[in-house]
């Protein structure tokens, strides 16, 4: 290994370690938060691939802090700003959120943008199969999610502030060309199916849809249940969050059920009567009656999409993964699954298409 590389790498782990100075944090705080009382200590709270969070333990409550990386990053990406606002936006709609506290675009506090927010109790799961709960508990967190996502597609964006979170119509269009650049700007060998849906995906858009808040990453791993009851208490990462097309929104959540559990985090193939998770269809359903939302004519085009981009996703990590700037260990390993799920992809439109 050269010199150059032994730099680069070591600035690489040190960007996975940083962790915030806490006694710049404890004087902004002091400044910023009604009623806080330092000192404080830093905890990073582990998952996911792209904004670094702490748990900030204080005498006068723990808070979260979630920030944009440190170093260059590309300027649309890691936008806490957004997250911020999204936050400010649903207090007091009925949407499970953490109080959003304050905010600091002051890099001379800890180095980078963040944001502060309340500390929420509850429990993550990362296996949508609940494989620890109870039949019962299964279809209540199942229900509650289905309500929680429906909830906020309920919302008028112009009535919470939101009017101008993002562009109105066209979010099919600009979700097809955004990964498909996304997925050109970090292709590593040739694929196949990743080619052929970059072809198919734009003859075959439907037309408009409705224009609500998207979340835009809606997954059982980005809610918090409670500690004791099978309910949404908080929705979490509203990084990708914009104006969009719900019934995409609510796809890529419902993606769940056509990949298998060890592709990705999938329900294909499970036993639904047995478990007490709803089947796809009466999932979509539930949904579709909480909304007044009508029946997409071309539903599994959704879920092609919804696969072509996590796919783009899953590419994106494997890409940083061979440039050593990954923020997951594991980051090789989640990228090559990129393939498999593009394969899926390729195949139920080809059914689409066939039938």
């Amino acid at each position: 290994m050269t010199g150059r590389a032994i730099e680069d790498t070591t600035e690489r782990e040190a960007l996975r370690s940083w962790v915030p100075d806490a006694d710049r944090l404890t004087t902004w705080l002091g400044d910023a938060v009604a009623g806080f009382n330092g000192p404080i200590r830093l905890e990073r709270i582990s998952g996911g691939q792209s904004n670094p969070t702490f748990r900030l333990f204080a005498p006068s409550g723990d808070l979260v802090l979630r920030s944009k990386p440190v170093g260059p990053t590309l300027p649309s990406a890691h936008a806490v700003d957004r997250e911020f606002r999204v936050l400010q936006a649903l207090g007091g709609t009925g949407v499970p959120i953490p109080r959003a506290v304050a905010f600091c675009d002051d890099l001379s506090v800890i180095g980078t943008m963040f944001y502060v927010m309340e500390l929420v109790p509850g429990r993550v799961f990362w296996d949508p199969r609940l494989p620890d709960l109870s039949r019962e508990e299964r279809g209540n967190i199942f229900d509650s999610m289905n309500e929680t996502i429906a909830r906020i597609h309920a919302l008028s964006p112009a009535e919470i502030g939101l009017g101008d979170y993002g562009r109105p119509g066209a979010y099919v269009e600009r979700q097809v060309s955004r990964w498909t650049k996304q997925y050109t700007a970090s292709e590593t060998d040739p694929n196949p199916a990743m080619d052929w849906l970059i072809d198919w995906l734009p003859q075959n858009m439907p037309a408009d849809g409705e224009t609500r808040l998207v979340h835009g990453d809606y997954r059982l791993d980005n809610l918090l249940i409670h500690p004791t009851e099978p309910r949404v208490v908080a929705v979490l990462d509203w990084e990708l969050s914009t104006l969009g097309d719900p019934i995409a929104d609510f796809a890529y959540h419902a993606m769940s059920w056509r990949l298998a559990p060890q592709l990705f985090r999938g329900l294909a193939g499970i036993d639904f009567a047995e478990s007490g998770i709803p089947d796809e269809r009466h999932y979509l359903d539930a949904y579709l009656k909480r909304t007044g939302l009508e029946r997409p004519a071309n539903w599994e085009f959704y879920l092609v999409l919804s696969m072509f981009r996590i796919a783009s996703i899953l590419q994106g990590i494997a890409r940083r993964s061979i440039d050593g700037t990954a923020s997951n260990a594991d980051a090789a390993e989640i990228g090559r699954k990129a393939r498999p799920i593009s394969e899926r992809a390729r195949d139920l439109a080809q059914n689409i298409r066939s039938s």
